[in-house]
């Protein structure tokens, strides 16, 4: 078990909501110049046959913009650790160009990885699973997501539409949450560095992990309460009560108004997130009666060249395992 950290986290990791919605630090804007080299980039890949999800790094050349993927990687692991790109027209794209940007632009940030068994490498975000059935995944619903992170070093989610009512980003820092309850449940804080089951976590059942991790002077979270609690039923080993009132606590602070901030991400956002450092939600939404004009997001999982050193304790995830015959990168 890495130690417990019992002082304040600093830096700007440790981020509020409420300081940071007129701070321009975290959005970047992209220039027509800017669209002219991903166009272009686009034109190349198509030039060699290439395409989403097959495509390399050099196959969508975007060497006028390295230096601002590098802020962007830099701002992901040792800043905020998120940012939003803004400005990619993408009602000028097919869906198969759009695919082959969102995935472009992900190859040079990092290496995307597998989001399900299926080997599917980009996610569809959409309101088109039965919410009757206990296999459908949340994200396929129009219904609340809780905060939660994924199994993955950044996420990364391209609007295409918005929904008709709602549907609003939300993130909140894990440091500020440590620091929330480093002031006001101490007594609770340790049983979050103790491992947990998380149901989905390993592909032989139950994975075991904290949920905070404190390595080399970094701070490492891993939440969704839903697989806690579903992981330990697995095992058949019930939560204590101690573990409960601290889950309680650690949702208490993160649901902080004053931490957590929101936006409502346009058509042509790209919001990139660093799982470790950030957890992400999304409101209930209402879609357009037109199954055509309703939401839909891009979701990207990145394995990330930068990112930071995690404890024994606290194993690294990137991805889920591949079923034969799945299309995988070349790299």
């Amino acid at each position: 078990m890495s130690g417990v950290l019992t002082g304040m986290i600093t830096g700007p990791a440790a981020w509020k909501g409420r300081d940071m919605v007129d701070d321009p630090s975290w959005r970047i804007t992209l220039s027509e110049e800017d669209i002219a080299v991903i166009d272009g980039a686009l034109d190349a890949a198509k030039a060699r046959g290439a395409a989403f999800p097959t495509m390399e790094r050099g196959d969508f050349p975007l060497p006028a913009l390295e230096t601002m993927f590098a802020g962007m990687a830099e701002a992901l692991e040792n800043g905020p650790g998120f940012v939003l790109l803004r400005g990619i027209p993408v009602g000028r794209y097919s869906s198969s160009e759009i695919e082959t940007i969102t995935y472009g632009i992900g190859l040079h940030l990092g290496t995307p990885v597998t989001q399900n068994p299926k080997g599917d490498l980009l996610g569809t975000v959409m309101n088109v699973g039965d919410p009757t059935r206990k296999d459908t995944r949340v994200y396929e619903t129009n219904a609340y997501l809780p905060y939660h992170t994924d199994p993955s070093d950044v996420v990364g989610l391209m609007c295409l539409r918005r929904a008709k009512r709602g549907g609003l980003s939300s993130l909140v820092s894990a440091a500020s949450i440590h620091n929330a309850l480093l002031e006001n449940h101490r007594e609770l804080l340790g049983a979050l560095y103790r491992p947990f089951h998380y149901a989905h976590l390993s592909t032989d059942g139950a994975g075991r992990t904290p949920l905070f991790s404190w390595h080399e002077g970094k701070l490492a979270c891993r939440y969704l309460r839903q697989y806690i609690e579903l992981g330990h039923e697995e095992r058949g080993e019930p939560l204590s009560a101690v573990e409960r009132a601290a889950l309680d606590a650690f949702d208490a602070a993160m649901g902080n108004a004053d931490l957590r901030l929101d936006m409502m991400l346009e058509p042509g956002d790209l919001q990139f997130a660093n799982n470790y450092a950030v957890l992400h939600s999304r409101t209930d939404f209402e879609d357009a009666d037109d199954p055509q004009q309703r939401r839909k997001m891009l979701r990207l999982w990145l394995k990330m060249p930068n990112a930071r050193a995690l404890a024994e304790d606290f194993p690294g995830r990137n991805g889920f395992g591949v079923c034969p015959g799945s299309v995988q990168p070349r790299r």
